[in-house]
């Protein structure tokens, strides 16, 4: 949820987020893979499907648009069959295209997949922009009415069209912009709100500077920030969140801003995560947020998307599905493309249940015998509704928010999924875990997700029960020794 105030003037809500960018056609080709060809020693795909969505600056101004947000996009299509998807795709999305022509045919790219990750990738089109004399009057119209700007640079050329960044640069202050750069493009213009490369962008524009660590890219943000003469610059770091410094009162420098991703994302698709960051970057800036809380959300979110599965599974079916606005949701999200994952890969999914309110040693005993079964545990956390429900109104006593930060940073624990019903199983469902472990005096025939992962295949075990140790007790031990 975000912190920062918005603005309170409705007309300054109504205005639309502008994205300026190079619009690519995606194409993902998924299949198995199981045998090599007789001719050559390369895999041979079975293709079990195809999808299609925008990508690039497109994919950028979709994202924004799924969040609820009016939004045009300045960009250049060919009127070629790619072209003419695309625009069919934005469409759909609720995106106004205003369309600068191509010289040559729509850009395209093609993933061909298995188990989750790419095998090959294949690039078609790709002509420049041509540049116009003056930009057309619907642009510069975007441009003096929009709340911000995003420039999603694909380095080919549209963010370079001169008449475009003289719009930009136009505004001055008066607009937001977030400069997402390639280095086959061009500098972004001076006084941007926030420039984001990434860590390899940001080597490449700031060789001299050594190393790959925390502090190095302190050092790569600051010599981008006088380089390009913008207002901030956060180099984002993949599953190691960002890091943000902003120019300074009287031209000095703030002290960088290390921002950690709230959800882990290693293993997720992270094609798209980029223009998950920048567009809502751009969002927060143009509902009043300062620039820190707005790199904050912006990496949340993007976590959240490789955490879910990336573009590959959020874009399914050709609709954009990011329904997983609340961290509880991202880390739903999050465990049911872990499990995916692992089942993919011939692993072991468990699952564990429970409200874990006041973690103790018991609680740790079976969380590590619960993990030893498999190759990955989930544990499925009661939400504070839900065992208020189950344990009256006076419990839990900490928060779902901070019980999953607490579980989570167990070794043993590969990811938490709050539930609100009384019981895991319509996210059992979801997860269809090969196996569903239940610590204490319990009989799997009692066990509701037992039944549940009978359906699939699964099976519910139990631990040994570990004597003495229960949340209970800790509780009237406390009132026992605060009544002393």
């Amino acid at each position: 949820m975000r912190r920062f105030v918005r603005h309170d003037d409705a007309l300054i809500r109504r205005r639309p987020l502008l994205v300026v960018g190079d619009a690519l056609l995606d194409r993902d080709v998924e299949g198995s893979v199981e045998r090599l060809s007789p001719d050559a020693p390369v895999p041979v795909l079975d293709e079990s499907q195809r999808s299609t969505r925008p990508g690039g600056a497109a994919l950028a101004a979709a994202l924004a648009a799924s969040d609820g947000r009016e939004v045009t996009l300045i960009t250049a299509l060919s009127k070629d069959p790619c072209g003419d998807e695309l625009r069919r795709l934005l469409d759909d999305a609720g995106v106004r295209v205003i369309d600068l022509g191509l010289n040559a045919a729509t850009p395209e790219k093609i993933r061909v997949r298995t188990g989750g990750q790419s095998i090959v990738r294949i690039d078609r089109g790709g002509g420049r922009v041509e540049e116009v004399g003056d930009a057309p009057a619907a642009a510069r119209a975007a441009i003096g009415w929009a709340a911000a700007v995003l420039v999603a640079d694909y380095g080919r050329g549209v963010a370079a069209v001169r008449s475009v960044r003289a719009a930009l640069e136009s505004r001055g202050d008066r607009l937001p912009v977030v400069w997402d750069p390639h280095p086959r493009g061009p500098e972004p213009v001076r006084g941007a709100a926030l420039v984001t490369p990434n860590r390899d962008e940001a080597i490449r524009f700031a060789p001299h500077v050594d190393g790959d660590d925390l502090t190095t890219a302190s050092a790569r943000a600051e010599a981008l920030l006088e380089r390009w003469q913008a207002r901030a610059v956060c180099v984002t770091r993949g599953a190691d969140g960002a890091v943000l410094v902003c120019a300074g009162a009287g031209g000095g420098r703030a002290h960088p801003l290390a921002i950690t991703a709230p959800l882990e994302a290693t293993g997720g698709d992270p094609c798209g995560a980029g223009d998950r960051f920048a567009s809502r970057a751009a969002q927060a800036l143009a509902d009043g947020a300062s620039v820190p809380e707005a790199v904050e959300e912006a990496v949340a979110a993007a976590s959240a998307w490789v955490a879910a599965g990336g573009a590959a599974v959020c874009y399914a079916g050709g609709a954009l599905d990011l329904g997983f606005g609340s961290l509880a949701e991202s880390r739903s999200a999050a465990a049911e493309a872990l499990a995916r994952r692992v089942r993919a890969n011939g692993g072991t999914v468990v699952a564990t249940g429970g409200c874990f309110d006041l973690l103790h040693a018991g609680h740790v005993a079976t969380l590590q015998a619960a993990r030893r079964l498999g190759d990955t545990l989930i544990v499925c956390l009661n939400s504070d509704a839900s065992v208020r429900r189950l344990k009256g109104p006076d419990r839990p006593l900490v928060s779902q928010e901070d019980r999953a930060a607490v579980l989570r940073a167990l070794e043993c624990v590969d990811e938490v999924a709050v539930f609100d019903e009384d019981t895991p199983v319509p996210l059992l469902e979801r997860l269809r875990p090969h196996l569903f472990a239940k610590g204490g005096d319990y009989r799997v025939a009692d066990l509701p997700e037992a039944h549940a992962l009978a359906r699939w295949g699964g099976r519910a075990v139990t631990l040994p029960f570990v004597a003495g140790r229960s949340t209970s007790r800790l509780i009237e031990e406390a009132k026992q020794r605060g009544t002393a």
